[in-house]
């Protein structure tokens, strides 16, 4: 197979208009990555969009495990709710109390951006 570049997990992004923080997810054109490390705006840095990571979670709803997240990017974090802002990016790993803040999430990238406005 000639056509083969590299494994997908780990890409290089150019960091959007505020730059992006370390651990903190980022919406990439249709993608929501995890970056590596801290980047201003336009500098290449790199990023995951696969893996089980602890991320925000929007507190005020519960997560059972297994259960599919939609990364809402105007808020910056996971939640249980499809909304105008929100895209389907993967699953809980484990369950998430209502009051939590965080939550173990299997990042999968696997929906475009959910339209229910």
């Amino acid at each position: 197979m000639n056509n083969f570049l590299q494994p997908g997990i780990n890409q290089e992004y150019t960091a959007p208009g505020g730059g992006v923080v370390s651990g903190t997810p980022v919406l990439i054109g249709g993608l929501v990555v995890i970056p590596l490390v801290s980047a201003a705006a336009g500098v290449r840095f790199n990023g995951e969009v696969e893996g089980v990571y602890t991320l925000p979670k929007t507190a005020g709803s519960a997560w059972t495990e297994g259960q599919v997240l939609y990364f809402d990017s105007a808020t910056t974090s996971f939640t249980t709710a499809a909304s105008a802002t929100a895209r389907r990016a993967g699953i809980a790993n484990a369950a998430a109390l209502s009051a939590a803040t965080t939550g173990q999430v299997y990042l999968l990238n696997v929906g475009a951006a959910v339209n229910v406005a």
